[in-house]
């Protein structure tokens, strides 16, 4: 794997530093407080590093999804005063001056006026010029600064201004968030095949269709559980009643299953299922279904018993295990979680090298209190799910070698 700049690497001492980070946090639905702190603290190494070093820093991120519009739910006001408190609770007395804007001529003012050791701007996608990867708008943001580092890591798939477009207009380096994720994720590259365990949920075939591909050949063995599993299923021929179905990926489906036996990857799908009348607001769950008899007018829910048994049995004896994707409806009842808790659990008794994807799949590990037993847990859901795929990542790419 290549090694890409590190913030050590640049002389940081009185300059003014941009960072991308990723503070895509869930916040309270009724306060709008931060709701989960993981990926705030999770940047606070680089922001310290550079804070004692001398530097000005300058954050920025987005949150959530304002399509290029100013969404007052989705100001980072309440992100800022979380990042105050945690900085706080670490020793760090520097305030976070939070700006009302991401670029501008106020925005200059206040970043050059050397007034505030730590900026955090407006939340980047209230410009739809940042997901378009706008030359102009990177040019902004970069005349912010003199350096750029890229901390964030779960945004690093997407070349977007804040990711890709800056990092052309100054010296780059990745912050130790990035540096950990390459270190881990760049080990399971290297694992050998026998052993290695891949587990895949989540509800989306889109977005790891290409992935299960990719992977073909370089693991032993892919468990496929989730919304996704039903489009494979159909792909096979079985009944999947109203579940989840991307017809446009059908026969990608099947041909990635009949790739995978020339490949020498063992694909493992649900043998039955947990159904439900409705996954959102269910009145009746029956608990077990073979997959050949889910009825015509119920919709699977999560993985069943014998899957259950099956998957986790797989991944306890693998060498290495790699998981991404919840296993069912989880976020919607209790009884749609088993199969994600069972995932989860396995990980963590699993003696080889074991990765977690991020998102809800890191998600659920922290709620199961298993964190600490799993290897690694990444930040980054799609980019993680990319870079060990092999593919690579644009927001890394652009960063120099060492």
């Amino acid at each position: 794997m290549i090694a890409r700049k590190t913030v050590k690497d640049i002389d940081v001492a009185g300059k003014r530093v941009l960072v991308r980070v990723d503070f895509n946090v869930p916040l309270d639905k009724k306060t709008g407080e931060v709701a989960d702190d993981r990926r705030i603290r999770e940047a606070l190494p680089t922001i310290q590093y550079l804070l004692s070093h001398g530097a000005n820093v300058i954050l920025m991120s987005h949150l959530g999804r304002p399509d290029g519009q100013v969404v007052e739910s989705l100001r980072l006001d309440n992100v800022a005063k979380r990042l105050d408190q945690l900085l706080a609770e670490k020793g760090t007395d520097v305030k976070v001056r939070k700006l009302s804007d991401s670029v501008g001529p106020e925005v200059e003012k206040e970043v050059k006026s050397g007034q505030y050791q730590l900026i955090l701007l407006e939340n980047l996608r209230f410009h739809a010029e940042e997901e378009k990867n706008d030359p102009k708008f990177a040019a902004q943001l970069a005349s912010l600064a003199e350096v750029y580092i890229n901390d964030a890591f779960g945004t690093a798939h997407r070349a977007h201004a804040s990711t890709e477009g800056v990092a052309h207009l100054l010296p780059a380096a990745t912050g130790f968030l990035i540096e950990r994720e390459l270190e881990n994720l760049g080990k399971l590259l290297e694992r050998p095949k026998d052993g290695f365990v891949v587990a895949l949920g989540g509800a989306k075939v889109e977005d790891k269709i290409g992935v299960v591909s990719n992977l073909l050949g370089k693991v032993e063995k892919i468990l496929i559980g989730g919304g996704m599993s039903y489009t494979f299923l159909k792909a096979l021929g079985k009944p999947i009643g109203t579940s989840l179905l991307d017809e446009k990926h059908l026969a990608s489906c099947a041909d990635v299953l009949n790739r995978a036996k020339t490949a020498g990857t063992q694909i493992f799908l649900p043998t039955d299922v947990v159904v439900t009348d409705n996954v959102k607001k269910p009145t009746k769950i029956i608990p077990r279904v073979k997959v050949e008899d889910i009825p015509a007018d119920m919709q699977g829910a999560d993985i069943g018993p014998d899957t259950i048994n099956s998957f986790t049995a797989l991944i306890r004896l693998a060498q290495t295990a790699f998981w991404n994707g919840p296993m069912g409806a989880f976020e919607f009842s209790p009884d749609f979680a088993r199969g994600t808790t069972a995932t989860a659990e396995a990980l963590a008794e699993c003696k080889g090298f074991t990765v977690v994807g991020g998102g809800e799949t890191a998600q659920a590990v922290e709620e199961a209190g298993l964190e600490d037993k799993i290897t690694f847990v990444s930040t980054g859901g799609g980019a993680c799910l990319e870079f060990v795929a092999g593919i690579e990542l644009p927001g890394i790419k652009v960063i120099p070698e060492k």
